[in-house]
């Protein structure tokens, strides 16, 4: 955000009246958000709708800065009064890192990686789950959470049917889609909470992973091993079984994904570039000024050379429900700004915070996956990164703040099937395959590894306080 652009709106007390006229609609939009099924409605519609009616609500109660404004050499420009509102470097590496992945899976390099580790397994279920939520927990931090819980669910079910242990797919594919919200914490492209939380508190990609791996190592075991105990996934105890198994996953060929050795290779050194670029680029020269978004933007029109004559291919893959959500999004967090809203639900965190360092702490992580268990977690962790950034004493990147909004709004999606994509997709995925998993199954299921999860996190974030 540009922080020139905020020294021009207008300087006037807001009444309470106001404050909580815009208040109403950030509260009808996340409930609109919550039912979004039911109302058969995108999500870029829902906020598209609230930005179309509240800009021009802004405007007639004088709260937004219109007319021309100054840049940084002091020139005179006139924009859209809504441009200075949208985070762009976080839509660019939404939209850059989305269309590398896709340039790069392409090539059949996820594919391979974990048909690979299925004939690596010998066809054991117990060593099977490791294996499946090590890899989820991989994907989930460089994928996206629904690309990963789609390429490790469908393989499972496609093993899980050849072993004839398809009464072990309700845990495996229960578990794979957990693991896919504890992987989206690794690092700070793996979800969009942690883009945005990221991007505000100025937190940079190593250390992002070094503050969260810990967590992520350690929540990933447990999850693992919770699950073999409670789905009674057990190893293969008899050498006929085990014979029986390994034939069945020797039938399996990595390279059937694979177009060409060429375009894997290519692969394997761009996404190793990419990793190594977010992991440096806040230490190099210009790079550390252009940001994460020039990083992922630059490798997806590098990757998409290899396609130049067909990259419509590749646009029309990009999620335009999601871009354009988050359009609308950050402008109508921007018309709360102006209205006062985002200083009222400050008064709120601010109450909390006053419990103390570790309730204020504490309140925020088990608050934040409460509403992000029903609703949807990106306005939430948006609305409560802007209050962050918006108190007298802005928390420090590393402050255990910022990571209890980072924690509870991944981890709260879950609590419940629509808390999030990636674990709806898994129930959707039990649903295609005739597996029943009602919501309050899923819930029933999931609670024990999303307390276990949550109480973990706290504990992880106490200690990250008392360093």
């Amino acid at each position: 955000m540009t922080p020139g652009f905020f020294s021009q709106a207008v300087a006037h007390e807001i009444s309470l009246t106001t404050t909580l006229f815009f208040s109403s609609f950030l509260v009808l939009m996340v409930l609109a958000l919550a039912f979004e099924e039911k109302l058969h409605c995108k999500k870029s519609v829902i906020t598209g709708v609230t930005a179309v009616i509240t800009l021009p609500l802004a405007g007639y109660f004088g709260l937004l800065p219109f007319g021309p404004l100054e840049d940084i050499l002091h020139h005179k420009i006139k924009l859209p009064v809504y441009i200075p509102g949208v985070d762009w470097e976080v839509i660019c590496i939404i939209v850059g890192s989305g269309i590398f992945v896709d340039v790069i899976s392409r090539s059949g390099l996820f594919t391979w990686i974990a048909v690979s580790l299925t004939i690596r397994s010998s066809g054991d279920p117990y060593r099977l789950l490791w294996y499946y939520g090590v890899l989820t927990v991989l994907f989930s931090a460089f994928l996206n959470n629904v690309t990963a819980i789609i390429i490790i669910g469908s393989l499972t079910v496609v093993s899980m049917e050849k072993l004839d242990k398809r009464e072990l797919l309700p845990g495996f594919l229960l578990i794979e889609g957990l693991l896919t919200n504890v992987g989206g914490l690794l690092t700070l492209i793996s979800s969009v909470p942690n883009i945005i939380a990221g991007n505000a508190a100025g937190i940079s990609f190593v250390s992002f992973l070094i503050y969260s791996s810990p967590y992520v190592l350690i929540t990933t075991a447990i999850t693992i091993f919770m699950g073999a105990k409670l789905f009674n996934i057990q190893k293969l105890t008899t050498t006929e079984d085990r014979e029986a198994a390994l034939a069945v996953v020797q039938e399996f060929d990595p390279s059937d994904g694979v177009q060409s050795k060429k375009s894997f290779y290519s692969s394997v050194m761009a996404l190793t570039l990419l990793i190594i670029f977010f992991a440096t680029a806040s230490a190099l020269p210009l790079l550390d000024k252009l940001g994460l978004g020039y990083v992922a933007m630059a490798f997806a029109i590098i990757s998409l050379l290899a396609f130049k004559s067909r990259v419509q291919e590749f646009y029309s893959a990009v999620d335009w429900d999601l871009i354009g959500f988050f359009i609308c999004l950050f402008i109508v967090i921007y018309v709360m700004e102006h209205a006062a809203v985002l200083a009222l639900i400050g008064k709120g965190i601010g109450a909390l915070l006053s419990l103390g360092d570790f309730g204020g702490m504490f309140s925020l992580l088990w608050g934040a996956s409460l509403v992000s268990s029903v609703t949807d977690n990106i306005p939430l962790t948006a609305v409560l990164a802007r209050v962050l950034q918006n108190l007298a004493e802005v928390p420090p990147s590393d402050s255990p703040l910022w990571w209890a909004v980072i924690f509870g709004a991944n981890l709260g999606g879950n609590i419940t099937p629509i808390g999030s994509a990636s674990t709806l997709v898994a129930v959707a995925i039990m649903h295609r395959h005739k597996i029943p998993m009602s919501f309050m199954e899923f819930v029933k299921k999931a609670i024990p590894f999303a307390f276990v999860q949550l109480l973990l996190a706290s504990i992880y974030l106490l200690i990250l306080s008392l360093l």
